[in-house]
């Protein structure tokens, strides 16, 4: 019989019943350690088992191969968790540079920034649908009262993504990105106004290097332009509204047991019903104060050289925005919210650093400075975040 075969038999009749006397080293043994301390392949089971001193050893040995093979997968899991992780990280920071490449030669190339805005909020909608008609993405439970809730989440989306891309129109990619790195700041205001969190002096600190570094950067970019400047500001505090309404609409709406009165909806659907109200929402509004010059006959009216080119590029823009913002909300399902802020500063970091090298934006030395250090004030409010929720933590777990 192979030591293989023993294990199997030994461990259910006899772990449970000899595993007190096994040593906790021993018990921490791999299975590969078993086999070259019994020196041997073949163990006769008769004399295995024929008295209690040399049926111990032989039933600490077994378990302790069981426990090493538990632990070799435990370990492997864990390894392919944290490859799936940086495997997501990885490619939101590629779709959201792609995303601002594309959108900034799309919106130099054709100024439309509603027409854009309508269109990236369309290709989504078509991923989302054909994504539930494939069965890729299970399609949510959706009623008045969902519409309804989510309804203001929409608008605050639109808003600050419309808003987004007419900054981007107005000024450079790297400026438009420093000046959404002030998102913390409207984060506490509206967090305290509206919700009752009151920040801790140390957060409040951590917002003084951000103020202090877009004001530097400000000064000294070559682009600068108020219209571009406000446009950043009101995604920001659009943006952020966002977050607070998702906990003060109380989407997850409790009944009389205490129980949610609707099954509610995780942070793909979300972002997919979204999706499809803003671009409901927004069509109107495009119809209305630009048209649809989004066409080969329309861009062949104003003039534009190379039609599908820019047809081109606002379907890679329209699928890249999609899949950053989708695998956002992705990572935001297996990791923290102050994890994934954290994630997000490095996020613009990259972006940042990517559109200077590919547009070749002229950086003065302030101007790089000033980003740098509101991206460091962003850093330290996400750490000093993280720190207090792990305080916050540690102390209910002692309160319990």
């Amino acid at each position: 019989m192979s030591a293989l075969q023993l294990k199997s038999r030994i461990v259910p009749s006899l772990a449970a019943k000899h595993g007190a006397f096994c040593p906790p080293l021993l018990l921490k043994t791999s299975s590969r350690r078993v086999a070259r301390a019994s020196g041997r392949s073949a163990v006769p089971l008769r004399s295995a088992v024929s008295g209690v001193s040399s049926r111990r050893p032989l039933t600490c040995l077994a378990v302790a191969a069981s426990a090493g093979d538990v632990s070799d997968g435990s370990s492997h899991s864990e390894l392919m968790q944290t490859l799936v992780l940086g495997s997501m990280f990885a490619g939101w920071y590629a779709a959201n540079i792609a995303f601002n490449i594309y959108n900034k030669q799309l919106l130099k190339a054709f100024a439309f920034p509603l027409t854009i805005t309508e269109a990236q909020f369309l290709v989504g909608s078509a991923v989302t649908l054909v994504a539930w008609g494939s069965g890729l993405q299970r399609m949510p439970k959706i009623t008045w009262s969902t519409i309804k809730n989510v309804l203001p989440l929409a608008v605050v989306h639109t808003l600050g993504n419309l808003l987004t891309n007419m900054s981007l129109g107005a000024v450079a990619v790297s400026f438009t990105h420093t000046i959404k790195a002030m998102e913390p700041i409207f984060s506490v205001a509206l967090s305290a106004a509206f919700l009752g969190d009151q920040p801790s002096p140390l957060v409040l600190a951590t917002l003084l290097p951000i103020i202090g570094g877009v004001a530097m950067a400000s000064m000294t970019e070559a682009t600068f332009n108020w219209f571009g400047f406000l446009s950043a500001m009101g995604s920001n505090l659009t943006f952020q509204s966002r977050n607070v309404l998702s906990k003060k609409l109380m989407l997850k709406k409790k009944g009389a047991d205490g129980k949610p009165a609707e099954q509610p909806l995780d942070n793909m659907s979300l972002f997919a019903v979204i999706t499809l109200l803003s671009a409901a929402l927004l069509m109107p509004v495009t119809l209305l104060f630009e048209g649809w010059k989004l066409s080969p006959v329309g861009l062949a009216e104003l003039g534009v050289r190379s039609p599908n080119a820019v047809l081109m590029h606002a379907a890679m823009a329209g699928l890249c925005f999609h899949l950053y913002q989708q695998v956002s909300y992705m990572i935001l399902s297996r990791v923290s919210p102050v994890t994934h802020s954290i994630g997000n500063c490095v996020k613009r970091v990259v972006v940042i650093a990517a559109s200077v090298l590919f547009f070749r934006n002229p950086v003065s030395l302030q101007n790089a400075l000033g980003t740098a250090l509101a991206l460091a004030g962003v850093f330290l409010y996400g750490t000093v975040k993280r720190q207090q929720a792990i305080a916050a933590g540690k102390k209910v777990s002692a309160s319990e």
